[in-house]
């Protein structure tokens, strides 16, 4: 079955830290471009990082730069969000998504409908306490 499947959300406290995994299931991650959003009850979807499909330096949201960090795992087929010095604002549902074409700093501003990313995660929670 060809998916992405996220993993890692938990409950931490303020300060604290998490690593989300986006693991490929019957496809390839380094062919895509691979990107975290996040939605927090009643808020919009937020673009918060990606890393591109190419060698090239990976995109931040200003909300979670020096705290955050992507990665890919080649042989897990795999990538990660590293995520450290959590705050409350933080809590969200987090997504994972794949797309060749259409990950750029804009697009991570003002993201595109679900359905126009070549592949889109379930989500997993992450909250953080007070």
């Amino acid at each position: 079955q060809v998916q992405l499947v996220e993993s890692g959300g938990g409950l931490v406290q303020a300060g604290g830290s998490l690593r989300l995994s986006c693991a490929g299931s019957g496809f390839t991650l380094d062919d895509y471009a691979i990107g975290w959003f996040r939605q927090a009850p009643g808020k919009e979807r937020e673009g918060v990082s990606y890393i591109p499909r190419t060698d090239g330096r990976p995109y931040y949201a200003d909300s979670v730069k020096g705290r955050f960090t992507i990665s890919r795992d080649k042989a897990k087929n795999t990538v990660y969000l590293q995520m450290n010095s959590l705050k409350a604002e933080d809590t969200a549902v987090y997504y994972c998504a794949a797309d060749r074409w259409l990950f750029s700093e804009a697009t991570m501003a003002y993201p595109a409908p679900t359905n126009e990313y070549d592949y889109w995660g379930q989500g997993t929670q992450v909250t953080v306490s007070s």
